[in-house]
């Protein structure tokens, strides 16, 4: 049976490697140094909360610099450190290696893709639910949906059984990008806002028309980008997002407050790149990325 090798050990990675290992299946975590590894061994594993239950998953763990060969490498860490991190265990890529890819936005896939083009990467887009509530603490907050997909190869691989056994909600899509342009627009529609005005997702509804003006032109951008579906009702969707999370704060809006490099680059920088590349005049999304910036270099944050 092949090993999962889960990289980066944040909510969502910290998720996988739990249901993996009570399914059973052989789970190997890989931390980034020896401090974070001495770290985990104090915690004595991964904690899982669901449903206010708490249950510990001893799983092993190991440095990037471990001899045994990947297989199939999960990588769950910021889309921004994703290429870094796979090059810390590329010399341990068995040829044929399969690549699962966490990561928020565009981009981050399509360079690791590059970076690897003897090995199979899948492209995950997630909706699933998770928050940290302590180190190597994971809360199961809502459940969610995966979906996977492989742009270069359509066929589905035979593993997605382990995936069902392992009771993670997934479906193979030929249709990933789609997808996670979707995720992005409904991102770029209500992350930012909640930074800007330090709100909470239902806040929103309190800039109604800002939020329109934004999906007004994201559905632009999506049609140019050869998107149609995920430009499909938009609007809609984004309201709805606002009302059922109503007492969210964005993962954005928590990764400025904690004082965390946040993802912008991938996300709304990626929607202005695609509005300059196909001629948009996008005035709300490059006003908003502007005055992002400026608050983020406030914060003495990265703005890229």
């Amino acid at each position: 049976m092949t090993n999962w090798h889960i990289l980066g050990a944040g909510s969502l990675g910290c998720l996988w490697a739990t249901r993996l290992a009570r399914a059973g299946l052989p789970v190997q975590l890989i931390l980034r140094d020896s401090k974070r590894l001495a770290d985990y061994h104090a915690a004595s594993g991964i904690g899982l909360t669901e449903k206010q239950k708490t249950t510990l998953f001893p799983i092993p763990a190991e440095l990037p610099d471990a001899r045994t060969p990947i297989r199939r490498l999960l990588v769950a860490s910021k889309a921004y450190d994703a290429e870094a991190a796979v090059a810390g265990v590329s010399a341990r890529l068995a040829p044929g290696a399969e690549i699962l890819l966490l990561q928020n936005g565009l981009g981050s896939q399509e360079a690791v893709a590059a970076q690897l083009p003897a090995c199979r990467c899948i492209f995950v887009s997630s909706t699933e639910g998770a928050y940290r509530d302590g180190d190597f603490r994971v809360v199961h907050a809502g459940r969610g949906y995966n979906w996977l997909g492989d742009p270069a190869h359509l066929e589905p691989p035979l593993w997605l059984a382990e995936l069902a056994a392992a009771g993670i909600p997934h479906e193979w899509t030929e249709q990933i990008l789609g997808r996670l342009w979707r995720k992005l627009a409904l991102n770029c529609a209500i992350n930012p806002l909640t930074v800007l005005h330090d709100a909470r997702n239902g806040e929103l509804l309190n800039h109604r028309e800002t939020v329109r003006a934004l999906c007004s032109e994201l559905v632009e951008v999506l049609l140019a980008s050869d998107q149609p579906d995920a430009a499909l009702v938009l609007e809609g969707e984004v309201f709805q997002v606002i009302e059922a999370t109503a007492a969210n704060y964005s993962s954005m809006h928590q990764d400025v407050h904690n004082g965390r490099r946040t993802e912008i680059s991938f996300l709304l920088g990626k929607a202005c790149q695609a509005a300059n590349l196909h001629g948009i005049d996008a005035p709300a999304l490059h006003g908003l990325l502007q005055r992002l910036q400026t608050l983020l270099q406030h914060h003495g944050l990265p703005v890229d």
